[in-house]
């Protein structure tokens, strides 16, 4: 298979969509991969580095799209729309529910659409978003806590406190991946944390991993309506597999928060689950609404490519060496869990999820 992979365009996006030691371990297998000049550099691969794991380095993106099957990281940006073409895989996190006019434009192009974010082994897990989802939780609080400082716009709430002034309040929406991973950074600094979370099981599952140490509640719009106004830092965490993220917080509710404190919803990639926020990028992260910050930059974990771009390949080499090998639909059909990845083929909408987003454009 000849692979192609472009430098990132979207704001701020230093990843790339494989190391050296993946294309080293495409090349041993038999495949040609093809590495826009620069596409590693933000992660600290050098173009060298990936001419000495057998790669050939190229000075275009029309170059690289020239490649039948293309592993990037973020979704295409207008400009790459007509890049792509008929019968080529894109591989790549797609998050298709929030943008009408990426869908349409993946449906136009004829390429097959296969969407990390909805890779799904047979218990439910998401072992393709797994690993950004622990890194974007981690950096939640990281960002949260930069962004509370008074200097920052703030209300200068140091998360962790001190003996004799009480710690911030930190409450999280929703308790998976990236809820779990925020709460484990909350804590360790020292803040009071709440996590919000409608499934049963998996509260018990972090009562276990966190015991007293974190305040865990069944969400309800009441609950939320009651825990949100008093929080410090507000982190968005909820996850509908490639649907649009619900609506949880209320612009009314919002506007009950003290003056600088902070949301940082890592769902915008998904639309956000709290009514004021819009996507940022990483240039100008936050804006003031209703005397909150908010911050709602899509591609967080783009801020630490080093250890981001590692994490993300360990996950995704396995997939893109059974597609190289295989092709589609062979890969597809002999793994159920890269079948669940399947968004757009054959110019039309596949994945059930994202169909009921844009029911318009399943016959389309």
């Amino acid at each position: 298979m000849h692979i192609g992979v472009p430098k990132e365009i979207k704001d701020q996006e230093f990843r790339v969509g494989l190391t050296p030691a993946a294309v080293r371990a495409l090349s041993d297998q038999g495949h040609s991969v093809a590495i826009e000049a620069r596409a590693g550099e933000g992660s600290g691969f050098t173009d060298r580095d990936y001419l000495e794991a057998g790669a050939r380095i190229v000075e275009t993106a029309a170059e690289v799209y020239a490649q039948p099957m293309i592993v990037k990281v973020k979704e295409p940006l207008p400009l790459e729309y007509a890049l792509l073409g008929k019968g080529q895989i894109l591989f790549t996190y797609l998050h298709l529910a929030a943008s009408r006019e990426l869908t349409e434009a993946l449906l136009n192009s004829g390429a097959t659409c296969i969407a990390y974010e909805t890779v799904a082994l047979a218990d439910g897990r998401l072992p393709l978003l797994t690993p950004m989802s622990a890194i974007a939780g981690r950096l939640a609080v990281q960002f949260g806590s930069r962004f509370l400082e008074k200097q920052q716009g703030g209300r200068g709430v140091l998360l962790g406190g001190v003996p004799g002034v009480a710690a911030g309040h930190v409450a999280i929406l929703g308790g998976g991946i990236v809820g779990t991973e925020a709460a484990r950074i909350a804590v360790g600094m020292g803040a009071r944390v709440t996590i919000l979370d409608v499934n049963l099981d998996r509260l018990a599952y972090l009562e276990d991993l966190f015991g007293s140490r974190v305040e865990l509640l069944f969400s309800t719009r009441r609950t939320i309506e009651q825990m949100v106004p008093g929080a410090d830092l507000l982190i968005g965490a909820v996850l509908v597999t490639g649907r649009r993220a619900p609506k949880l917080v209320s612009r009314e509710v919002v506007g009950r928060m003290n003056p600088g404190s902070v949301i940082v919803d890592v769902a915008v990639d998904q639309g956000g689950c709290v009514e004021t926020l819009r996507p940022t990028s990483h240039s100008e992260p936050v804006y003031l609404e209703a005397g909150v910050v908010h911050y709602g930059v899509p591609n967080m974990p783009g801020a630490v490519p080093w250890t981001a771009t590692q994490a993300l390949n360990n996950a995704t080499l396995p997939y893109v060496m059974k597609l190289a090998e295989l092709g589609y639909p062979q890969a597809t059909e002999r793994d159920p869990a890269l079948a669940l990845g399947i968004n757009i083929a054959h110019s039309r909408l596949i994945h059930p999820a994202v169909q009921q987003v844009f029911p318009d454009l399943i016959h389309a």
